[in-house]
């Protein structure tokens, strides 16, 4: 795993504030994205949380999911959540330590009062006196949140800049990738009442240093209201991998209405992710667990097929052009304004992800646009089965015969092999040990790019 230093620069730190005039939670912003470019401290927001005692407990969810690592237990280091302004809404969103967890709380209209929502996208001092003033906000008194510097406060602030230096890891950015890939194939499978989840719960064990999270269990869907135990998979179960990972969501339950359930349609008898939406008062609260424990999201290898072959590279800059923080990507339209078919729309917007351009919200089922300090054109570097691939094709490595391609020179030759619905396999290791659970391996990526270029040509 390689890392770049990133800086974050605050005005001040993020704080609870208490006044005559009620409490303020004032989140310091640093680096963002807008309309009219980029911003040191954006102003995305200021006005009041409408169910505040609920909100304060996702949101110290979302903090405590990006201080945690699930698998093989460290010391906390934690990365700021991203915050994206939609127009309508605010998304605070984060991923784990080991990167097998996603956490994303979307405060939607109804749970905001006060200005209009700006546009962009930045990140947020999240520091340990908040996350206990966070804690304690109870009741139903009113909550003031401001999400950027106050005009004022710009002009007062001098000497009191706050600078974080924290390791980026470049899987924590190909997480935002692969997360929203995997989450645009699953499907609702359950929604029960916030207390049969809370019931749930508290029969999972907490992780240990020994355990890390590793087990895996299934559960059934009963008549809409509760989840039953499963001893082995059958196709109306649900994977709950690393299950003791859903603990985090237990500070914030008590706020909750309902919680659903969503999956991959049929994930067979294998492991497989999971995402748990806890509902709220004017917000959602998303967690996403990794097919394993062991597994972060940035290795899964959704986007590689789409960055391989086809015109998508070449889609993703048009289709940026249009993008604009809108809350709910719409891909007719979307397909409309570009001159562009669907799925060659949804190829590009599968390449924009690779540099944290795209989310997916699954209550919305729809793409929504972020924006990081990362370029698309960084994708490559980004995936090395990709920078294998490319190498092969480069060599004259591939040699296509029908339904198999042998790929490689000398006595490193493996064999691809297509069947009847065109899925790929080989005969490397790779392969053999994930059976295209993690995407396809390099041979196979080389493959598809050679008989994409093949057909082309014989247009």
């Amino acid at each position: 795993m390689t890392s770049l230093i990133h800086a974050y620069t605050y005005l001040q730190p993020s704080a609870v504030g208490e006044s005559t005039a009620g409490r303020t939670l004032a989140l310091a912003t640093s680096g963002g994205a807008t309309p009219a470019g980029e911003v040191a401290n954006p102003r995305f927001f200021h006005g009041f949380l409408t169910a505040p005692a609920a909100a304060a407990a996702a949101l110290l969810t979302v903090a405590d999911v990006a201080a945690t690592r699930y698998y093989q237990p460290a010391a906390a280091a934690s990365l700021d959540p991203v915050v994206t302004a939609d127009g309508d809404r605010l998304r605070m969103e984060s991923f784990s330590g080991c990167c097998g967890v996603y956490a994303r709380l979307d405060v939607l209209a109804p749970g905001l009062d006060g200005d209009d929502v700006g546009h962009g996208t930045t990140n947020v001092d999240i520091n340990s006196p908040l996350r206990t003033a966070l804690a304690r906000i109870g009741g139903l008194a009113p909550l003031r949140l401001t999400v950027g510097p106050d005009e004022l406060e710009v002009t007062t602030l001098d000497g009191r800049f706050v600078e974080k230096q924290v390791p980026l890891p470049e899987r924590w950015l190909r997480g935002f990738a692969e997360a929203q890939v995997l989450a645009a194939g699953f499907t609702p499978r359950a929604e029960i009442p916030a207390t049969e989840a809370s019931a749930f719960l508290r029969t999972l064990s907490r992780p240990t240093l020994r355990s890390s999270a590793r087990t895996t269990r299934w559960v059934v869907p009963v008549g809409g209201r509760t989840l039953r135990p499963a001893s082995r998979p059958s196709p109306d179960a649900i994977c709950l991998p690393g299950p003791e990972r859903l603990l985090a969501l237990q500070q914030v339950l008590r706020h909750a209405t309902a919680v659903r359930v969503y999956a991959p349609v049929d994930a067979g008898s294998d492991a497989a992710a999971v995402v748990w939406e806890v509902q709220l008062p004017g917000m959602r609260l998303t967690l996403m667990l990794s097919q394993n424990a062991s597994r972060g999201f940035s290795g899964e290898g959704g986007v590689l097929h789409d960055l391989a072959t086809g015109t998508a590279a070449d889609d993703a800059d048009l289709v940026s052009a249009l993008l604009a923080w809108e809350p709910r990507i719409d891909v007719a339209e979307l397909s409309r304004r570009a001159g562009l078919p669907a799925e060659r729309v949804r190829a590009a917007l599968t390449v924009l992800g690779t540099s944290g351009q795209i989310g997916y919200d699954l209550a919305e089922e729809a793409h929504f646009h972020r924006h990081l300090p990362f370029s698309a054109g960084g994708a490559e570097a980004r995936n090395p089965r990709l920078r294998g691939a490319r190498a092969l094709v480069a060599e004259g490595a591939v040699r296509l015969d029908g339904d198999l391609a042998r790929v490689g020179k000398g006595d490193h030759v493996h064999v691809v092999r297509a069947d009847d619905a065109g899925r790929l396999s080989c005969t490397c290791l790779w392969w053999a040990k994930y059976r295209g659970g993690r995407g396809p391996c390099r041979h196979a990526l080389a493959v598809s790019m050679v008989r994409d270029t093949t057909t082309k040509a014989a247009r």
